[in-house]
């Protein structure tokens, strides 16, 4: 099944794209850990394999912001239980307020989805269990002017993948390969699991 590392890479590449194109792909929703060591989960929204980037939004008020802005390294984790396939992907990301792909993404989110980006900044302080929205927002489609305040909490969170990390858990023996980028070409090795 996996012969080459042609085919793992092209397995890794395929897995990811998929990922962020099907919500029911179980690496749709990754851990994403910075350089703090803290870990949360996050939609993938896109792979570009030409450009090796994988594409989070998030809030602009975010603690991991502050986070990855002073230190950028960051590390993605994937995993396809059914397959008992592991991608651990390493790189440095960088947080973009109003450029293209921001504009785009902002763009192409339903108003339902913007609301997000409305409430209390993440982490702040509540009295009771709480979504942070406004009470006039909760479980409401707001309008697109209703949501032109939330545009400066929304950003696009781009990691530039340099290293990926392949694992195939298989009852008759592991297999694992490892690929770096060095200029535009990725250069891959099996190794021991």
């Amino acid at each position: 099944m996996f012969e080459t590392l042609e085919d793992v890479q092209r397995d890794c590449t395929n897995r990811l794209i998929r990922a962020a194109k099907d919500r029911k792909s179980p690496m749709h929703t990754p851990a994403v850990i910075t350089s703090d060591v803290d870990a949360r989960v996050m939609v993938l929204r896109e792979f570009d394999a030409s450009a090796r980037t994988l594409r989070f939004h998030t809030d602009t008020r975010a603690p991991k912001v502050a986070t990855i802005e002073d230190d950028p390294r960051m590390a993605v984790l994937f995993y396809d239980k059914a397959a008992k396939i592991q991608i651990r992907a390493r790189g440095t990301g960088t947080v973009l307020r109003d450029a293209e792909v921001t504009q785009q993404a902002w763009a192409n989110g339903t108003n339902f989805a913007r609301r997000c980006y409305l409430g209390e900044g993440p982490g702040t302080l509540a009295e009771a269990p709480t979504s942070g929205l406004p009470a006039e927002f909760e479980g409401v489609e707001p309008s697109d002017e209703q949501l032109e305040p939330a545009w400066e909490n929304f950003s696009v969170l781009l990691v530039e993948v340099n290293e990926l990390d392949w694992l195939y858990l298989a009852h008759t023996g592991h297999i694992r390969a490892q690929f770096s980028r060095s200029d535009c070409e990725w250069e891959g090795r099996w190794v021991s699991p």
